[in-house]
């Protein structure tokens, strides 16, 4: 029936039905819902002091807004719920093995570690899985999620263990949510020295809350002042009762450094999952899973590390992760060997994919490419309609401090491009996560994974943002541009840094000292090996000039290999020089670093005190 006028706009008047919409719906689609004009809807909004257009994406609290004025219930459709009626459409059931008891057969327990930072966490991994990871991590942070697979021997039987690697900090909730939602069992890592600390108890809860069952490792306990008795003690407290005390939790002591223990460890996963968990899968179906990690290769486009849940991956099948979508031409198990197929529980590098998806997406295997186009198509305009729908927090550096003293309320626009999802979405997390207030709109207008291009720079000056480069860096051709519309690039190694800084702009405490000034850049074009000095990098300097003893990093592909280096020796011809400019050749030594290779960028730089304003 026609409503008594809303504002002077006649319009349906609800009897207080329900109306389903999906998150990041526009007015028009409101409109088609209850048969009105949007155009009358948007006059409503008007009235009620919004300027909201027809097509515009609007936020859950505006389409709240509109439905109590005009008598409707709204009920914004979870993405979840929304992604299972897209999969029904399609007439496939997502997280459910096909077939009955008969169809299903034992698989490998899917492991997360997690703990307080700094209590070996990663050395852990590193021991069970004898390669180091440690070595090439930035401050000691795990930068990217990876998965592998580990056997050990249990009662004379091989077992096999799958350990997703995930960060371990705090600020990384929504990341380890997403993990462990694939995870069977957690194994919480205690330094016997430490005790229990904050993040401990952050990551137990959230091992508690994702209903796992899980196995204390209490590390170091070859440290002096290590006491493994007072962690179990600790622990007791928080419903973590040790076998020995009566409890049903297992506590294994170990030493990650000593390599001590690892297989006593191994053996507490396999006994755990066997006590409390039913580890069955059917094999035969089509692969379903989880995408743990993806990042851009430039040799091999698109790869993701994907968990297969249930069914077997094979090479040649069709499938959609996320908003992309492709045809497997490869898959790499965790030692960079080609396999065919990967059945339940086993994690594996998959090449063919359209794009990068995000971690944390679950995959499944259709029949056919048109259908995969499809699934993937919805699933990024849905995606598209809530981001633009979203209010998120946001913040803006230096200025900012001025800009909250003049009273105005400012929105500090973000653009974060990272090396890898798993940390954009770690980063972008963690910064949306900031309390900074009522006068700080922080927001993120664009994620994505790769080097800064010209199109983020675009999209910045376009929009006043900030760009932060995450272990990557600008190409050459977006450096320029950054620098002639003044857009503010940051680069970061760090994520703690990240967050530290934004957080202190915005609490007006940030007072640069010093800035990063770039002064050239050289293309390495041949390497001479020298027994006295190591590797020398024949180079051609692209751009500024290079001096003797000022610092560089090293970038290969866009992304940076190597921070903190030094210009240590250099030379025209046979002399040796303080300077080489712009188009001429010359000889680099980069000191005790000598991982470089062919058509890698050494970049220049120092730090300049930077006038208080």
């Amino acid at each position: 029936m026609q409503a008594p006028s809303i504002g002077g706009v006649m319009l349906p008047r609800g009897n207080g039905q329900t109306v389903r919409l999906s998150r990041g719906a526009s007015l028009t689609d409101f409109a088609e819902k209850i048969n009105a004009n949007p155009a009358s809807l948007v006059q409503v909004m008007f009235n009620l002091g919004e300027m909201v257009t027809a097509t515009q994406s609007v936020s859950d609290e505006t389409l709240q807004l509109l439905a109590d004025e005009m008598n409707y219930n709204v009920e914004i459709v979870s993405p979840e719920e929304e992604d299972r009626e897209l999969l029904e459409s399609f007439d496939i059931e997502f997280g459910e093995d096909e077939g009955g008891e008969e169809m299903l057969s034992a698989r490998p327990p899917v492991v997360t570690v997690m703990g307080h930072v700094d209590h070996g966490k990663t050395r852990l991994l590193d021991a069970i899985r004898k390669t180091n990871v440690v070595a090439g991590e930035a401050g000691g942070i795990t930068q990217h999620i990876g998965a592998y697979q580990v056997s050990t021997e249990v009662n004379d039987e091989e077992r096999r263990i799958t350990f997703i690697d995930t960060p371990g900090h705090e600020a990384f909730t929504a990341m380890r949510a997403r993990g462990a939602k694939s995870t069977d069992i957690a194994i919480l890592v205690v330094a016997a020295n430490d005790g229990v600390m904050p993040q401990t108890i952050e990551a137990l809860n959230h091992a508690k809350a994702a209903d796992v069952p899980i196995v204390v490792a209490v590390n170091k306990i070859d440290v002096e002042g290590a006491d493994p008795t007072k962690v179990r003690g600790q622990l007791t407290e928080y419903g973590l009762v040790a076998e020995e005390y009566g409890g049903d939790t297992m506590f294994v002591d170990i030493s990650a450094k000593q390599g001590l223990h690892i297989d006593s460890l191994l053996e507490a996963v396999v006994l755990t999952a066997d006590a409390s968990l039913d580890l069955r899968a059917n094999s035969e179906q089509d692969a379903q899973g989880i995408a743990i990690e993806a990042h851009l290769d430039r040799g091999r486009g698109a790869v993701a590390t994907v968990l297969v849940q249930r069914g077997t991956l094979r090479v040649g099948d069709t499938m959609v992760v996320g908003d992309a979508y492709g045809r497997v031409r490869a898959m790499l198990d965790d030692n960079g060997n080609n396999v065919a197929e990967a059945g339940p529980a086993t994690p594996v590098l998959v090449l063919g994919l359209t794009n990068v998806p995000g971690a944390g997406d679950n995959f499944l295997v259709v029949d056919e490419d048109r259908t995969a186009r499809q699934i993937a198509e919805k699933r990024a305009a849905r995606e598209r309609n809530a981001a633009f729908a979203k209010r998120t927090r946001r913040v803006s550096l230096e200025d900012l401090d001025k800009v909250l003293k003049a009273g105005q309320v400012q929105q500090l626009n973000l653009i974060i491009k990272g090396d890898a999802s798993g940390s954009v979405e770690a980063l972008e997390s963690s910064l949306l996560q900031l309390d900074v207030g009522e006068e700080v709109d922080l927001r993120v207008l664009h994620r994505g994974v790769g080097a800064v291009t010209e199109t983020d720079i675009d999209l910045a000056t376009g929009s006043d943002a900030i760009v932060i480069g995450f272990n990557v860096r600008a190409d050459g051709r977006a450096t320029q541009m950054a620098e002639r519309e003044g857009v503010d690039v940051r680069y970061y190694s760090v994520i703690y840094q990240v967050i530290e800084e934004i957080e202190a702009a915005l609490k007006g405490m940030l007072k640069p000292e010093y800035e990063e000034v770039e002064l050239g850049t050289a293309e390495i074009r041949e390497i001479f090996r020298s027994s006295k000095l190591g590797n020398i990098a024949g180079v051609l300097i692209r751009s500024g000039e290079v001096r003797r003893n000022t610092k560089a990093r090293l970038i290969r592909d866009g992304k940076v290999v190597a921070e903190n280096l030094n210009i240590e020796g250099l030379r025209r011809f046979k002399d040796d020089v303080t300077e080489i400019r712009e188009g001429f050749e010359g000889g680099i030594n980069l000191g005790s670093y000598n991982d470089i290779k062919v058509d890698d960028v050494i970049a220049t730089y120092e730090m300049r005190e930077k006038p208080r304003g």
